[in-house]
């Protein structure tokens, strides 16, 4: 039964009482109805797809890396055709082939489509390690003050005004909510739903499910104190040991830029100058003439290349995360473009 049949029950209702409604009161209640259902199905939805986004476009943007794609790709693309254009309108088609600037445009495009991302997903990953450190330690503390005799609500008050890094204001808020009234299970479940990682996701579900189930609530945090310490130890000591192989990319990286400065500014250039001095005299040797500035391009576009890719690589290796390594090739790629444009 929908909302406009109960009022018109209760309308029904209210017309066996010596005071039944006017007509006109029924119509004003009906439309107010539709106006509260119409502003509940608007806020409905506006919590999902476009509708959120239209609503709260950064917050949209920010929450996870990846959505920032939604827009750094269009942009991306713009300066790309925009610049492409723009080039080709003023210098002619040949403008693609004899000098840089298009690779110059095509390299701070994808410049433009990757940094944000990398900086964003580097800055949550910050986050979620500083939280999921100090988790084992906030467990830890409550268990302890829940075994001295407190009540968990008091017991949380009293952890509140300790230090946990980034942790401290969701253990405030859990705090608060605790003093309203709310149970421990349900104030748990906003608490790991606040923090956003899946280690606190773990150990909240553990935590509650445990509660539910009747069991000793100091054992059961002391457990959870153990598996997120556990789980954080092991990460930790994955990062360790897989960072001498992020360090071997980046310096197999520099190895082969330093090569190819080499080459160019020895080989190259003494191969393309002898080779001018032949054709000049008519010489006829087993050389011809040396475009080195085809060569310069070439290798420019093979460090582009390598850079990209084994910055992705860094990534899941250093970090299982292919994403992760946005930030390596970012730097990688900036570095190949100065190093070119500047030095080589």
């Amino acid at each position: 039964m929908g909302i406009k049949d109960h009022i018109k029950n209760m309308v029904n209702r209210g017309n066996e009482s010596p005071s039944p409604l006017k007509s006109s009161d029924l119509k004003a209640a009906e439309a107010e109805v539709d106006e509260i259902t119409k502003g509940l199905e608007h806020e409905r939805q506006t919590r999902h797809g476009l509708g959120k986004f239209l609503k709260h476009p950064i917050r949209v943007l920010t929450e996870e890396p990846m959505n920032l794609f939604i827009v750094t790709i269009p942009l991306a693309l713009v300066l790309l055709i925009g610049g492409f254009i723009t080039f080709v309108a003023s210098y002619g088609i040949q403008v693609v082939f004899t000098t840089v600037m298009m690779d110059d445009i095509l390299i701070f495009s994808v410049l433009l489509a990757i940094t944000p991302i990398a900086f964003l997903d580097f800055r949550e990953q910050r986050r979620i390690k500083n939280l999921e450190n100090a988790l084992p330690n906030f467990f830890r503390d409550l268990a302890g003050m829940n075994d001295s005799g407190m009540t968990l609500p008091n017991a949380v008050h009293i952890v509140a005004g300790a230090e946990y890094s980034t942790l401290t204001p969701h253990i405030r808020a859990l705090d608060k909510d605790m003093s309203w009234g709310a149970g421990f299970v349900e104030a748990m479940y906003r608490f790991g739903k606040n923090l956003k990682t899946p280690l606190a996701d773990r150990s909240v579900d553990l935590i509650a499910k445990a509660s539910k189930a009747g069991g000793d609530i100091s054992e059961v945090l002391r457990a959870a104190a153990k598996d997120t310490f556990e789980v954080v130890n092991l990460a930790t000591e994955r990062s360790n040991n897989m960072l001498i192989y992020v360090i071997i990319v980046l310096v197999s990286f520099a190895v082969f830029l330093f090569v190819v400065a080499i080459l160019v500014s020895t080989f190259l250039t003494t191969m393309a100058t002898a080779g001018a001095s032949a054709s000049a005299s008519g010489a006829r040797g087993f050389m011809g003439q040396i475009d080195l500035f085809q060569y310069k391009r070439l290798f420019t576009h093979a460090a582009l290349l390598q850079g990209f890719f084994s910055g992705l690589v860094a990534g899941q290796m250093g970090e299982g995360r292919l994403i992760s390594g946005l930030k390596y090739s970012a730097i990688m790629l900036f570095i190949a473009w100065v190093t070119f444009r500047f030095f080589i």
